[in-house]
């Protein structure tokens, strides 16, 4: 029988060479027991009976259907968590907070499927069908009332199903005084529903308890380079290097002289007409295009860009790169466009 590995023993190369399913992990004696078994409380306290089971996972996830909730096997070990952040900048949940945010909206989907509550009809009538189709991404709209804000990024109005989860989340989270902060807020119909749903369920029975726990890191036989690989070459346009290979067609690497500016500052002085012209001809909201903007001038200073002789060709190339990745934000939702995104 071969020895257990030490992954704190290992060096980079060697943990990325592992296969997932081989990593010596598990939930128990992790700090994510403890959030786990604040869960269970929090749901005790509602006075609910369901109590959903937990299982490392690729990531955070609730299967379609499944009262389970899949936790991402990198938060069970620190040298796991400390790769995820390096390979994606982030680890989703490694702050205790995050962690607990993230376990009541999974919970929501859980508690939804326990006891079928996406198939009621007055459940449809408040959030919307839950057969709707998801897409791959979603539009929204910031200051919209209509919906609770739970996780960052306006999650709720993602589909029928992620506006009742916020919904419960909210509900469910200790000394959120629910009440009083959307008072006035069309959501307050939303989590009087949820509070007088839950309650109609209370002490009862989930329909289903137990569940098939899909995407199990047990069964995930790549290695971690393969894995981390494939997540990185999806979320390519969230990484900083996203528009180097563009911004260098624009822009040059030749140090600042004649006739030639920083390209940071060059985009700046031009910021506010580029924005204009694409909001008028695009309809995309302001904030969309400033903020890609404001990404796009940051990297080009981070390169040491600079502008070339000509800066009404450079202005013409940098307003022509913008409104391509917005129109492709528009239709698709990436910035990178479909054709690019089935590549990956």
């Amino acid at each position: 029988m071969p020895a257990p590995i030490d992954i704190a023993a290992l060096n980079e190369e060697q943990l990325l060479a592992l296969r997932i399913a081989d990593l010596p992990l598990s939930i128990e004696g992790t700090w994510l027991a403890d959030c786990i078994t604040q869960l269970y409380k929090e749901l005790e306290d509602k006075g609910l009976k369901f109590r959903p089971l937990c299982y490392l996972a690729d990531e955070w996830l609730t299967p379609l259907g499944e009262p389970v909730i899949g936790i991402p096997f990198y938060l069970a070990h620190p040298v796991l968590t400390r790769l995820e952040k390096k390979m994606m900048l982030e680890a989703e949940g490694e702050a205790r907070e995050e962690c607990m945010k993230l376990l009541r909206h999974e919970c929501g989907h859980a508690i939804s499927y326990a006891y079928q509550l996406h198939k009621k009809k007055r459940w449809q009538q408040i959030f919307g069908p839950s057969s709707k189709e998801y897409g791959d991404t979603f539009r929204f709209r910031p200051y919209s009332r209509n919906y609770v804000r739970h996780l960052d990024g306006f999650y709720a109005q993602f589909h029928p199903d992620e506006d009742f989860v916020e919904t419960f989340a909210v509900w469910l989270t200790p000394d959120s005084n629910w009440q009083k902060t959307y008072q006035g807020w069309p959501a307050l119909k939303k989590l009087l529903y949820v509070s007088e749903l839950m309650s109609s369920v209370a002490g009862k029975d989930p329909i289903a308890s137990k569940g098939v726990k899909h995407w199990n890191f047990k069964n995930i036989k790549v290695t971690l380079n393969n894995f981390y690989k494939k997540k990185r070459e999806f979320w390519a346009e969230q990484f900083p290097d996203f528009h180097d290979g563009n911004l260098k067609k624009i822009f040059t690497a030749a140090p600042e002289g004649e006739n030639k500016i920083a390209a940071v500052s060059f985009i700046k002085r031009y910021e506010k007409d580029i924005v204009a012209n694409i909001v008028r001809w695009t309809g995309e909201r302001k904030y969309v295009i400033s903020n890609l903007l404001k990404a796009v001038a940051q990297r080009s200073k981070e390169l040491k860009l600079s502008t070339s002789g000509d800066h009404a060709l450079a202005l013409a190339n940098l307003s022509s790169y913008i409104s391509t990745l917005v129109m492709n934000y528009i239709y698709t939702g990436w910035y990178r466009g479909d054709e690019e995104k089935k590549k990956r």
